[in-house]
């Protein structure tokens, strides 16, 4: 079966659950997110949604790959985790800490741990190579492949781990990467080498990344001039939710609502136009070349 018979043939499974779960398909991958404050009516709707999905496979002629399938629970490093074996899927689907969507392991307290030993080892091969070709190559060329490769990898799925405090082990990898590309001192700043080679930093393609991923997705977000007609300097900013976890405040949502709101007027102006907005942004971070985000948001932008 190709893969628009197929996207065809499963078109109709997300009607086939009620409305306590959300269906997420990305040509053969499926995903359901269940989610519940209370933990008895969460259970539930986990096996009422199991229930439902083995109803809709078993109508249509089609079967769980239980060897590719697992149920994991996301929570909070202080929450506990509920007993797998009270529920019914626990007959037919494993409980595992971490699964693998779409290329990105993504673990159940997101850390995004997995993710970034996966991605380091990837960079580890690149560092190799350039040890390699640096003696061989011109400096433009280099540049030329740290972007086929090394930013490829790097800016593959950003907006959700370039916040983790595990990322600095990739920040690291990178500036070596640097290092051996400009034939420079290990212990030597690599800031002005970012500068002159024209490539940003892990934090600063991470802001980039992100306020490119909101421009793009304006109608996610609220911004104040939509709540009142006031004319006042923060129009433009974007209107945060409220939230009291650090991890929904690290997410790509509220994080890029904060990094938006301190970008200087004359860019935030640009947000109708993606390319001259990117442009704009691009150009900022990289006469900044910030290291952390912190550094950003204490830097005056003007």
């Amino acid at each position: 079966m190709g893969p628009l018979l197929f996207l065809l043939y499963i078109n109709d499974l997300p009607m086939a659950l009620s409305s306590n779960a959300n269906l997420a398909l990305y040509a053969d991958d499926t995903s359901i997110i269940i989610t519940h404050p209370n933990y008895d009516d969460y259970v539930k709707n986990v096996d009422k949604s199991f229930l439902e999905v083995s109803t809709w496979l078993s109508n249509n002629l089609l079967s769980i790959n239980h060897n590719k399938t697992t149920y994991l629970q996301f929570r909070t490093m202080n929450s506990s985790k509920l007993d797998y074996n009270t529920l019914e899927i626990s007959n037919y689907i494993a409980n595992d800490s971490n699964t693998k969507f779409l290329g990105m392991i993504i673990d159940e307290k997101l850390t995004w741990y997995d993710q970034i030993n996966q991605i380091l080892k990837r960079l580890s091969s690149a560092c190799f190579a350039f040890r390699i070709s640096t003696p061989l190559l011109p400096d433009e060329t280099l540049r030329e492949i740290y972007f086929a490769y090394v930013h490829s990898i790097l800016t593959y799925g950003i907006i959700f781990w370039g916040n983790s405090t595990h990322a600095i082990k990739i920040f690291r990898m990178q500036k070596k990467i640097i290092h051996i590309m400009t034939k420079s001192n290990n212990r030597s700043s690599c800031r002005q080498l970012f500068k002159k080679l024209r490539i940003l930093p892990l934090q600063s393609q991470y802001i980039l990344s992100l306020l490119s991923f909101v421009v793009q997705n304006k109608d996610q977000f609220t911004n104040y001039l939509e709540i009142h007609n006031i004319n006042t300097r923060y129009n433009m900013n974007l209107r945060p939710p409220l939230l009291n976890l650090t991890l929904s405040q690290k997410g790509a949502h509220y994080s890029g609502i904060r990094l938006f709101n301190h970008l200087p007027g004359h860019i935030k102006q640009l947000a109708g136009d993606i390319n001259l907005f990117k442009l704009a942004l691009k150009n900022l971070l990289r006469s900044h070349s910030f290291y952390s985000i912190q550094e950003y948001l204490q830097t005056k932008l003007i």
